[in-house]
């Protein structure tokens, strides 16, 4: 599905330094929904790894996951198989534009860290979102919630200390990230009303890897956060040799806490939550 991400290739490694943050949030906000939690129908939409179906499937009712990549859904279809002989989980290979499922088949839907890889072309509003969102909207029952999982574009400048790094590439992933109030106006036009957001200061996308001053030089570690990907070979020689020079000259640990200090303030992730009209 994504633009710029090679998932067949990143698939293996990716959950090396993922971690499902906020799954006590979207718990919280599905609970909220027509059915009893541990009843809910959920779509997880743009699935990966499925590291966020298993964090919520002991959780729900059920638990439906669809990815557009072939090596991600391998992934996750491992790591999940117990639950899929059980009959808990049922894995699908597709779009997120174009759900194959009927009107109002899920109580919940959610979408974790995957809009901003939908492909809008030069667009900056970002039209392809708008048509994930109307069959966000039609899978959904009457009051059906939508959890989103994104970056705001404040997060990405301000809650992660390498982005500092790779300027380049952080602009051009900021043209992928619709901002906080234009998906809310988003959710608005597909007929959702949107219930609030909710950031989690204290935790962070790659767990205890992310603070590794050293991370930038593993192909692994940057495996973990997409916009790597974005990065040119030149750009990356650039980074990798910044690295370098700070940490011979002792200064690395004291940039990368100066460059985090922002997050205290804005976290990484921001979830987004509306229910279905």
């Amino acid at each position: 599905m994504s633009v710029y991400e090679s998932y067949d290739e990143v698939s293996a490694d990716y959950d090396k330094t993922r971690v499902p943050i906020g799954a006590e949030i979207i718990a919280d906000c599905l609970a909220g929904g027509p059915a009893p939690l541990s009843e809910v129908s959920l779509l997880d939409a743009g699935c990966g790894s499925g590291a966020y179906s298993a964090a919520m499937v002991d959780r729900v009712g059920h638990v439906d996951a669809i990815d557009l990549n072939g090596g991600m859904l391998a992934v996750a279809r491992l790591k999940l198989r117990q639950q899929e002989r059980q009959g808990r989980i049922a894995f699908h290979q597709g779009n997120i534009t174009e759900l194959p499922f009927a009107e109002g088949r899920f109580d919940g839907l959610m979408a974790n860290q995957v809009l901003h890889h939908l492909d809008s072309g030069e667009d900056p509003a970002l039209p392809v979102l708008d048509k994930a969102l109307a069959h966000f909207h039609r899978v959904l029952k009457p009051g059906g919630v939508v959890v989103i999982n994104t970056c705001t574009r404040e997060q990405l400048r301000r809650g992660y200390w390498y982005y500092g790094m790779i300027p380049e590439a952080l602009k051009r992933a900021l043209k992928t990230h619709a901002s906080l109030e234009g998906i809310e106006e988003k959710l608005t036009r597909a007929g959702f009303e949107p219930t609030g957001h909710r950031v989690p200061l204290d935790q962070v996308m790659q767990g205890q890897a992310y603070f590794d001053p050293r991370g930038p030089l593993k192909p692994e570690w940057r495996k973990g956060d997409s916009i790597w990907a974005m990065v040119s070979a030149e750009e990356l020689a650039k980074a990798e040799a910044r690295v370098r020079a700070m940490d011979g000259d002792g200064a690395l640990d004291d940039y990368v806490a100066e460059r985090d200090s922002g997050r205290a303030f804005v976290g990484q992730f921001t979830f987004i939550h509306a229910r279905k009209g």
